[in-house]
């Protein structure tokens, strides 16, 4: 099955949740380019990697989108959680730009969420529907980082009930709590179905 994605950090997450149940390959690993993610919605932007990926490796295909929403940003960065300070990508950057928009915000006024939506596609063209599932983590945003674990915003991400960042919990605490372990958890439910 094709992971649309060439993000390791993701590739070791879903792998880690996915088991021995499949096996997965990035497109990049085949060479194939990343889908633009013209979406405005989460969904969107899966499906868009999704057929994507199965279209160009003739494979099944496994994308997620998933970002972070900020209640005191009205919800952003949102879809574009990984561009938020520009393209490329650059998670440091987008960690300072994050940092900056919150500087007078106070702590009680931070809360945000982890969202993920991952779909499966049998194929680009099938006519069987894609199989969607979602996860949210509830948390806060720190006015620091904290942690040597994870990727991303994972080190200004507060897990409110454990009290630690997301980059201070072990892969298995994180898998058990995060967004998207929980969308996985959902897909490998629905999968089961199909």
């Amino acid at each position: 099955m094709v992971l649309a994605t060439g993000n390791k950090g993701k590739l070791a997450e879903l792998q880690m949740l996915l088991g021995d149940r499949w096996s997965l390959v990035t497109q990049s690993s085949l060479g194939i380019e990343g889908a633009a993610e013209t979406g405005k919605t989460f969904l969107e932007n899966a499906l868009l990697k999704a057929r994507h990926a199965s279209a160009a490796s003739g494979l099944p295909a496994i994308a997620d989108d998933s970002g972070l929403e900020v209640d005191a940003l009205g919800g952003a960065p949102g879809v574009y959680s990984a561009r938020y300070a520009g393209s490329p990508s650059d998670d440091a950057a987008n960690n300072r730009k994050l940092l900056e928009a919150l500087s007078d915000v106070p702590t009680e006024q931070r809360g945000a969420r982890f969202v993920c939506v991952i779909v499966y596609v049998q194929s680009a063209a099938s006519a069987v529907p894609p199989v969607i599932a979602e996860g949210r983590w509830e948390g806060r945003i720190a006015r620091e980082a904290k942690g040597e674990r994870g990727f991303g915003y994972d080190p200004l991400f507060v897990d409110e009930e454990l009290g630690r960042h997301s980059a201070e919990l072990t892969p298995d605490e994180k898998n058990a709590r995060s967004h998207r372990g929980q969308a996985v958890r959902a897909l490998c439910a629905r999968l089961a179905e199909v």
